[in-house]
């Protein structure tokens, strides 16, 4: 039996967003852990994972409701006006990353109206170094591909994969924030969706 059948037998059941810390210990595997939990910038991990070689190719920026969970997660009503960014963060020229956005609209007023604008910047780079910001506590997951709200480009990738998500607040003003770990992202060299060392 190969590394990659055995790592798939004790594969945890897919459960959808919830507190990091509230998940069972064992429930991920210790690879994950680092990855999910880090409060720092996963923008510069993933360029310092990718020897500097990393990318961001925008998918899409609108104007549209919020899903049922990214609404709860902001605290709004589900047919509250939100901008959507979703993107791929690349290493190496593969997408490691899904990142999808939602900034309600009432936070892209003022000095924060320039979110609209980024284009191909990482937001992660400007929220750290935004001195207003905070950010709730990490919330993970390990997603159906349907819960994932993967673009059409990546429909023939299977899943569960594994994905965190934190609530931002620049000038007390809230956007969330979720990052998808596709099944090209190996940094480490490890398999994508199960953390265990090959």
């Amino acid at each position: 039996m190969t590394i990659l059948q055995d790592a798939q037998l004790i594969l945890p059941p897919a459960f959808i967003w919830q507190a990091l810390a509230a998940v069972p210990d064992k429930t991920i595997p210790p690879h994950w852990v680092d990855w999910l939990s880090d409060r720092g910038s996963l923008t510069q991990r993933l360029i310092e994972a990718s020897a500097n070689r990393f990318t961001v190719e925008v998918l899409d920026q609108v104007e549209t409701m919020p899903t049922e969970s990214e609404a709860q997660a902001l605290n709004i009503d589900c047919d509250t006006p939100v901008y959507s960014r979703q993107v791929l963060l690349l290493g190496n020229g593969e997408p490691w990353v899904f990142a999808r956005s939602i900034m309600p609209l009432s936070t892209l007023t003022g000095r924060l109206e320039f979110l609209r604008d980024i284009n191909s910047q990482p937001l992660g780079a400007l929220l750290f170094k935004d001195p207003s910001m905070t950010r709730a506590p990490v919330e993970a997951a390990f997603l159906p591909t349907e819960r994932a709200h993967l673009p059409d480009s990546l429909s023939h990738i299977k899943g569960p994969l594994w994905g965190r998500r934190s609530v931002f607040r620049l000038d007390q003003k809230p956007l969330l924030v979720s990052e998808i770990f596709l099944p090209e992202f190996k940094p480490y060299n490890q398999y994508p969706s199960l953390g265990f060392s090959t």
